[in-house]
């Protein structure tokens, strides 16, 4: 293969594998999108849109890597050559060209896009491959790519949906562990109980570890906590997070338990985790196809408002899920978006009192024609362990 401009594609006869008709047909439909919405040409350097429609994740590295998808032409992956070997090719799907050290990676993809006078790039484009792209394409003008793959990627189909579900059991296993009192918390700090946690995942399956917050007592009251040197004590809430990737698919799961006899729990935090858990079910419940996004946010918001915790819920409810820990659609007031079968999202309210404690209740869901129907089943009261 040419390391400059490609030259005309060959005529070649292929066979498309199972994975490969799979990205053939998000290519169609991203194409259809671009059509729609006036759009030459997308560029999709690193980020999660990238392998949605190659399987090819790339480094986030100082080398540039792009996939040039036209409108009306062939999509080309431009990489550079000692990455070349990572990418599993699929001929009929996108062409590779992969390019060398003293070569200069952008005009390459100028000359593959030339002509395009609407361009949508990838959020996670390096800001330094679009300056160095902007003086050679003139008179172009940008839009955002995740406004053509975004909403594609937020049905998940069958098979993404069976890996969303296979992630969710297996934090489960470990989420079941804790409540059991299997995984040790007294005496040990935060970031012991997190490095268990992440092993754990591991264990279970997952090829990376996304996240393992530990949070215990007054340090639970701050939402994205870091688990550090605190030591663990007794009669104490602890809020556990946690979640990784497993076959590109993510898992997220959150629960707390109390160590200790939960009857022995101040009666503020056993108050507290009975109107959060109410919320986090009625948030669940409310988050049938055809229901806004912000209507399933306050489904949780009015329960915990109407108890007097409004105030010390402050983030929204609930967040897409995918190949991201973190995607399109979010449950937050302001979010009209209607949810759709396949559309997948936590469910997570909290309630944190500053210096003093935390509590999260957290279950993936995916919207679909029968109902919500949730990742995460394991024990979803305030456990003492």
């Amino acid at each position: 293969m040419s390391k400059g401009t490609p030259g005309p594609a060959p005529s070649v006869s292929v066979t498309l594998t199972g994975m490969s008709h799979v990205h053939l047909d998000r290519l169609t439909r991203v194409r259809a999108a671009m059509t729609e919405q006036g759009i030459d040409t997308l560029l999709l350097s690193v980020g999660h849109d990238l392998p949605y429609l190659t399987g090819y994740e790339a480094m986030p590295l100082e080398r540039l890597t792009m996939l040039v998808l036209p409108r009306d032409a062939d999509a080309t992956l431009v990489i550079p050559r000692l990455e070349a070997p990572r990418v599993t090719e699929m001929p009929g799907v996108f062409d590779l060209v992969p390019w060398g050290e003293t070569e200069d990676p952008t005009a390459i993809v100028a000359g593959l896009a030339r002509g395009a006078s609407t361009i949508a790039v990838g959020d996670q484009m390096w800001a330094r491959f679009l300056v160095e792209l902007l003086p050679q394409l003139p008179g172009a003008t940008y839009r955002r790519a995740v406004d053509v793959v975004g909403p594609l990627r937020m049905i998940k189909d069958r098979a993404e949906i069976d890996a969303l579900a296979a992630a969710g059991a297996a934090v489960d296993r470990i989420a079941a562990e804790l409540q059991a009192g299997r995984i040790p918390l007294v005496g040990r700090t935060e970031a012991d109980v997190s490095a268990e946690l992440s092993a754990r995942i591991l264990a279970e399956g997952h090829d990376v570890v996304n996240f393992a917050i530990v949070a215990a007592g007054e340090n639970a009251a701050s939402p994205h906590h870091h688990a550090g040197s605190r030591v663990i004590r007794t009669d104490e809430i602890v809020l556990c997070d946690f979640g990784g990737t497993m076959n590109g698919y993510c898992s997220d799961i959150t629960r707390c338990v109390f160590t200790g006899d939960v009857a022995s729990a101040a009666p503020e935090i056993a108050d507290a985790y009975a109107v959060l858990h109410e919320a986090q079910q009625a948030a669940v419940a409310a988050a049938t196809i055809g229901a806004a996004c912000q209507d399933v946010d306050r489904a949780a918001r009015e329960i915990i408002t109407a108890a007097g915790y409004g105030e010390y819920f402050v983030h929204r409810t609930g967040h897409g899920i995918g190949m991201e820990a973190h995607e399109d659609p979010y449950i937050v007031e302001g979010n009209a978006r209607p949810l759709a079968a396949g559309h997948a999202f936590s469910i997570e309210p909290g309630i944190y009192v500053s210096g003093r404690w935390g509590m999260r209740l957290e279950d993936i869901v995916v919207a679909a024609n029968d109902g919500p129907v949730p990742m995460n089943s394991v024990d979803h009261r305030l456990v003492g362990v």
